[in-house]
């Protein structure tokens, strides 16, 4: 983890220090901006948010062990004062980078699967060099500078995921670690309520392309119209990956184990092909790993390595079809960090490929920022989940989840549906319902707070709710 003293973090970001006895002092363990994750060496952000001050916190977390606090007034204890504390972790940020020789930045984004093809680069991109990846799903304008920290002197890789929630975002994000590479996975339905359609989506995706310099790299999505249009927006070589042959890095002979676990032959283009076996749930991580694929090879990295590395990969996200398997015999796929109605659909996809003889349940919140989507989105994945063969709906959430119930129903009347207002009233509601040969796919979008739900469920017991 690279370290700077107080006074150099001051003079990076053009702020004063206030109540500091040593400015010589060093933050040795990075930046945090959630004080529960305070400890001794870090600087803690204070961050002010639309109900909480992180200033408020300050002084706990300097007691807790933070070497001061980056922030937008004196707060009495020690603290590097600015006038922009985003704008400061941004200048933190590029001069993290700057301590680094000669990196390659990897950047990807996505309306799916970021988090996921981002844990396996980390397992793969490791064969060629010491490699810094993003941590869980930190893809934004705070994120990326706490990832570059992360990295130590001789890293040669940075991994960065890069989220967007309007235009402009991803650029801002390139400008504080401008990408060699730059992957895009797909255009989808998340946030499109915030975007205004898709097409403004892939504009706001296109960003990270068209940042990469002309001897860098960009790996699109050959099966995706959208993305691979995007090949107009840079100068850098393209390649490309997808289900067939007009793709680099394609795949084909596509099987799924019992497990739902899949297994392909990987082909580049002009070398002979291999085969895979994921260790990961669901037909999706294909995909996900043919992207992966692109990257490593575009970087120099022979074939036969990257299909071990793929093959040995595992689930390194909490909340991404992490499959808990409680003692009784019940399994819960726990898929509640996000949710739209694309990752819905794999999610559902997925969970009738693992099945096997058990009976499927799906706990399902609602769907964030959908805007004016949000009730034909939920229609749709209502009914999604009556043709996907569940044998049990479980809709979260108010009004939209009631959509989502409505339209399953409509589409299978013999559908068992429960409803349930919230993650609270979960348990009560499928005490005595659930079997232990039952296999259960809890997911929502981050806001609804399935992830606890579906851990609860995992360390429970069948029948001990009253």
């Amino acid at each position: 983890m690279l370290s700077f003293s107080l006074e150099e973090i001051a003079a990076v970001t053009g702020g004063r220090l206030t109540d500091v006895p040593d400015p010589a002092a060093p933050m040795t363990q990075g930046i945090v901006t959630d004080s529960r994750e305070v400890v001794p060496g870090c600087v803690f952000v204070a961050l002010v948010g639309e109900r909480v001050d992180g200033h408020d916190f300050a002084a706990r977390t300097v007691k807790d062990g933070a070497v001061a606090v980056l922030a937008s007034r004196p707060v009495g204890v020690p603290a590097i004062v600015v006038d922009d504390t985003l704008a400061a972790l941004a200048a933190i940020g590029r001069h993290a980078l700057a301590q680094l020789t000669d990196p390659v930045v990897v950047g990807l984004t996505g309306s799916a699967g970021k988090t996921s093809t981002k844990d396996l680069l980390a397992q793969v991109i490791p064969g060629l060099g010491p490699t810094c990846v993003t941590d869980r799903s930190f893809n934004g304008e705070i994120g990326m500078p706490i990832t570059i920290l992360r990295a130590n002197p001789d890293t040669q890789y940075l991994v960065l995921e890069m989220g967007a929630r309007g235009a402009g975002h991803i650029e801002n994000l390139t400008t504080i670690a401008r990408p060699q590479v730059g992957l895009v996975l797909n255009i989808g339905s998340a946030h499109v309520g915030e975007f205004g359609g898709k097409a403004a989506i892939a504009e706001a995706k296109s960003e990270l392309v068209a940042a990469l310099p002309a001897d860098g790299l960009a790996v699109l999505n050959a099966d995706d119209p959208l993305v691979a249009k995007m090949a107009e927006r840079t100068k850098a070589r393209i390649r490309t990956f997808g289900m067939g042959e007009h793709a680099d890095v394609w795949a084909d002979e596509v099987t799924l184990d019992q497990a739902g676990r899949p297994s392909f032959r990987l082909h580049l283009r002009g070398i002979a092909s291999t085969r895979v076996e994921m260790g990961l749930h669901g037909e999706h991580h294909v995909a996900n790993a043919l992207a992966a694929a692109a990257v490593a090879t575009g970087l120099g990295m022979p074939l036969a390595d990257v299909a071990e590395a793929l093959s040995g990969a595992r689930n390194l996200t909490t909340g991404r079809m992490e499959v808990l398997d409680r003692p009784d015999g019940m399994r819960v796929v726990n898929d509640a960090f996000n949710a739209n109605p694309d990752s819905m659909r794999v999610a559902l996809k997925a969970l009738a490929a693992m099945a096997g003889d058990r009976r499927t349940v799906a706990i399902l919140g609602e769907m964030k920022e959908l805007g004016p989507e949000a009730e034909a989105g939920h229609r749709e994945v209502g009914k999604l989940a009556a043709d996907s063969g569940v044998g049990l709906l479980v809709a979260v959430g108010g009004e939209h989840a009631h959509a989502l119930a409505t339209a399953a129903r409509e589409q299978n009347p013999l559908l068992d549906v429960i409803r349930a207002v919230d993650r609270d009233a979960v348990p009560a509601a499928v005490a005595g319902v659930l079997t232990a040969r039952d296999i259960v796919l809890v997911k929502g979008s981050h806001s609804t707070g399935l992830e606890a739900t579906a851990l609860l469920l995992a360390n429970d017991t069948v029948g001990d709710h009253d």
